[in-house]
């Protein structure tokens, strides 16, 4: 009872964070490994995905009602995310990941840097005119991310909202809106690779998917209230920690 409370408002905290800008699996997944030592890694990836599809879902699914969604890059983005994706969860056991830690580190305190010092970032809707050039360019990022995801995933929907801001004029509210729509494709595909290999434990990942749903309504009740302001620092707190728990994770 006592691991069962534990995980349920570790994947409640995961929904609420995720909803706002991404990273609920640094939450769910190490709850997921404390609880489960002697788990596979697979069934534990596996589980995850279960339950933060469902707080993801219905996260976009509240932004949609209240936030114009950028639909023009958001599309594309999400319809290259789903098959690379799935790739990127095939290659989970071909490739070795740790290769990957060092331009991760990197990458994130640039885009934080970044974030910081450009006041403005994000704060107001500057979207250009949005052409075929764009949804192009949204198809490519949207299969870069989506094979990160399946394959390696934290920090993902922070490189997908950041993306959205910095090569598409999208403010952060917007951005978050449309990195939820991504986020459900790749999530989609990389479950439906996990569960057709059995990967999946079903009874606790669905216990898990109803308190994800409940933290990422309150968390997009939280992000639609406070708006851009609210969402940039929660994005350059998450950024914060994923640069230290790379940063520890590469030096060790």
């Amino acid at each position: 009872m006592t691991d069962a409370l534990f995980l349920a408002s570790m994947a409640f905290l995961a929904g609420l964070v995720d909803s706002v800008v991404g990273g609920g699996g640094l939450i769910q997944i190490p709850a997921l490994f404390t609880v489960l030592p002697e788990a596979l890694p697979a069934n534990i990836f596996g589980t995850n995905k279960f339950s933060s599809i469902f707080g993801t879902a219905s996260a976009a699914w509240r932004y949609s009602r209240r936030v114009e969604v950028p639909w023009r890059v958001a599309l594309p983005a999400a319809a290259a995310a789903l098959p690379f994706s799935y790739l990127g969860a095939m290659a989970v056991s071909l490739l070795p990941r740790q290769v990957l830690r060092p331009l991760i580190l990197a990458l994130l305190i640039v885009v934080a840097l970044y974030t910081l010092l450009r006041k403005d970032f994000g704060s107001v809707d500057a979207r250009r005119q949005l052409g075929r050039r764009e949804m192009w360019l949204a198809g490519f990022f949207g299969a870069l991310l989506g094979f990160y995801d399946g394959f390696f995933g934290p920090g993902a929907g922070s490189f997908m909202i950041f993306v959205f801001v910095r090569f598409f004029g999208v403010d952060f509210l917007r951005a978050s809106s449309a990195a939820k729509m991504v986020n459900v494709a790749t999530n989609l595909a990389a479950l439906f690779y996990f569960a057709g290999h059995g990967q999946v434990l079903w009874l606790l990942a669905s216990m898990m998917a109803a308190c994800n749903i409940a933290g990422a309504q309150c968390g997009s009740h939280l992000a639609l209230r406070h708006g851009n302001v609210f969402v940039r620092w929660i994005f350059l707190a998450l950024a914060t920690a994923l640069i230290v728990k790379f940063g520890y994770d590469t030096l060790r």
